[in-house]
């Protein structure tokens, strides 16, 4: 592992600042990993993570002596660069609460060493970081965070690119916090502090757009006979589009992040006299399409059968995290008061139903006996392992609906089962 020279801190050892810290640890630099909260660094010096990310286990434990835990704040004296890195929660209205970070901000700023440099890395609006009262500007910077949920090991340690705010994107930017960027060898963009700050906005707002245009077309393709799946590769063949475009059909936006994006812009319209009027056709459609499974099953079951059980396969907001904010299938499992649950998750208990009366099974094929219908909710990578066969077998009725496609659709056909996704219209089942 490369030595480096700079020493790096991290405060806030949640879900961005600890995958970002191991991250940079891991590039060769001593980091220094601050919370305020004791039991957490105790559980993190025992690498007993408080986060789910495949391969961040690893990495920490790879890192050694490099990456240190610590509930002392005034260990960050010794520190050249500082990244404040809680993560910060949101309301029902998609507002954040910054009194955390502004918090950390006062104490670390208490204690920066003279020359160092402070780094603001947990998302804020447009205007945040210039109205800090403190360090001075040259000494603060914003970093757009690349943070994945799923994928955040591989954004930390693989970035596609920095995104840098400063008071005047201009000046050099300080060295040791350039020794930390250019570590990752990929390109570094320096902008005003507000530019960067809506840079990530921006990023959202292109890949909402994405996925709109995915359920939009998606959800004709279901009336009409075509197939969505066939569609998408004549898109990312279009240069104007691209290769590594979103646009694979799902239950709506999700996790949070999104949708506090999109209510900043609106805020920011409702004050500034902006049109965002697409914002609202964005959530409108995000709606929409999250309703998906809920209204199918309702036609295909449970109008007739109000009570049926259902075999559920996935609470996560997506896979590979623990999240279940916003998520798609506890929207579902809502409006299905009168269902009876089956349901399996691989990290989401039972529990975050919500609902007296739901199963908690053992496995996915265990969440099948005696169900009249399987929805897959959440696509774990585990469930593509599964043979359609093998659910047809093990399922009462034949109903699957499986947004995401995580069965193979002709297979699960020959098997029997009464196949519905996004994207494309189920067959008849007298054609099965």
């Amino acid at each position: 592992m490369t030595e480096r020279d700079t020493v790096v801190g991290v405060a806030g050892m949640t879900h961005l600042g600890l995958v970002s810290a191991s991250g940079i640890a891991g590039a060769g630099f001593k980091t220094i990993c601050y919370d305020g909260d004791a039991a957490l660094v105790e559980r993190l010096k025992k690498n007993e993570l408080p986060v789910l990310e495949p391969d961040l286990d690893t990495l920490v434990q790879n890192n050694g002596s490099n990456q240190v835990f610590t509930s002392d704040l005034d260990s960050l004296a010794q520190c050249d660069v500082v990244y404040i890195a809680p993560d910060i929660s949101t309301d029902d209205e998609g507002r954040s609460d910054v009194s955390v970070i502004s918090g950390l901000i006062d104490a670390v700023s208490g204690i920066l060493a003279p020359d160092a440099v402070m780094v603001v890395l947990s998302q804020v609006e447009p205007g945040f970081t210039r109205n800090l009262a403190h360090p001075e500007p040259e000494r603060r910077y914003y970093q757009v965070e690349t943070l994945v949920f799923g994928r955040a090991v591989e954004r930390a340690t693989q970035p596609e690119r920095y995104i840098v705010g400063s008071a005047d994107p201009d000046v050099p930017l300080n060295p040791h916090f350039e020794e930390v960027l250019a570590a990752f060898d990929c390109p570094i963009l320096p902008m005003r502090y507000e530019s960067a700050e809506l840079a990530k906005i921006s990023i959202n707002f292109c890949l909402v757009s994405s996925i709109s245009v995915a359920n939009t077309l998606s959800e004709v393709c279901e009336e009409i006979g075509a197939d969505w799946s066939e569609i998408v590769p004549a898109l990312k063949l279009d240069r104007r589009i691209g290769e590594y475009s979103y646009l694979a059909p799902g239950l709506g936006i999700a996790g949070g992040n999104l949708e506090r994006d999109l209510a900043t812009i609106q805020r920011i319209g409702d004050r500034e006299g902006t049109d965002t009027n697409v914002v609202a056709a964005w959530k409108s459609n995000s709606r929409h399409r999250r309703d998906w499974a809920a209204r199918t099953i309702k036609k295909l079951l449970l109008d007739e059968n109000p009570d049926a059980t259902l075999a559920v396969w996935g609470l996560a907001y997506k896979e590979n995290t623990h999240s279940v904010k916003n998520s798609p299938s506890l929207a579902t499992l809502a409006q299905l008061p009168t269902a009876k649950l089956q349901v399996f998750d691989p990290v989401v208990s039972a529990d975050a139903v919500q609902r007296d009366g739901v199963v908690s099974a053992s496995d996915p094929i265990d969440a099948l006996s005696g169900a009249d219908a399987l929805l897959i909710l959440t696509p774990w990578p585990k469930f593509k392992k599964i043979a359609p066969l093998a659910v047809s077998e093990a399922l009462k009725g034949k109903t699957v609906l499986d947004p995401y496609r995580v069965l193979d659709g002709s297979l699960a056909e020959d098997a029997g089962l009464h196949y519905h996704t996004l994207g494309r219209a189920a067959a008849p089942i007298n054609e099965r």
